[in-house]
């Protein structure tokens, strides 16, 4: 009779407890260590005194991880190039970011928009700077936009001030005519 009595209370403690799976992530989200979550970021990146990439982005992660710490920007990523005088050269947006900072690699994810000043823009749907090497380049497909024509390739690199960029596998070229440009007979 007493096992009895423990069996059922024992099954009816357990079926009173009940835990909801998405307040146990939450919770461990919260109690992470390893990680900070830092909001409405904005890092500058200077040479010389003089700022070269603002980066801001609505979520930033910090990865403490003493081998490999990262910055993952989550919920998407803007970057702004600067030129010697201090204006904005190009800008490049993506709706991930990660930067690998022993690597010294950034890796920008899904729907990655880089567009220069001259009018130039590229689109993709993944892209990698090397920091080291100083060299951008993606091995996905590809679209450039000038304001004459457009191409479309797989795979692209180029020098990290993008004055030197190459297609590898060029798939079509289109000549576009530029309506600033009135033909005088």
């Amino acid at each position: 009779m007493i096992r009895a009595f423990w069996v059922s209370m024992v099954l009816l403690l357990a079926a009173g407890c009940k835990n909801d799976l998405a307040e146990i992530e939450a919770l461990n989200e919260q109690l992470r260590v390893d990680v900070e979550t830092a909001k409405e970021v904005e890092i500058l990146y200077s040479d010389s005194a003089q700022v070269r990439v603002r980066v801001t982005g609505p979520t930033m992660l910090y990865h403490l991880n003493r081998s490999e710490p990262e910055q993952e920007f989550p919920d998407g990523v803007n970057v702004e190039f600067f030129g010697p005088d201090g204006e904005v050269t190009s800008q490049l947006t993506a709706l991930y970011g990660l930067r690998r900072q022993n690597k010294k690699e950034v890796v920008v994810r899904d729907s990655v928009v880089w567009k220069s000043v001259e009018g130039d823009t590229l689109e993709t749907e993944e892209l990698f700077w090397d920091e080291r090497r100083e060299k951008i380049y993606s091995n996905k497909f590809v679209v450039i936009t000038r304001p004459d024509e457009v191409i479309y390739g797989h795979g692209f690199e180029a020098d990290q001030d993008f004055s030197y960029s190459r297609i590898n596998a060029i798939e079509g070229r289109i000549k576009v005519d530029n309506p600033d440009k009135q033909d005088n007979p």
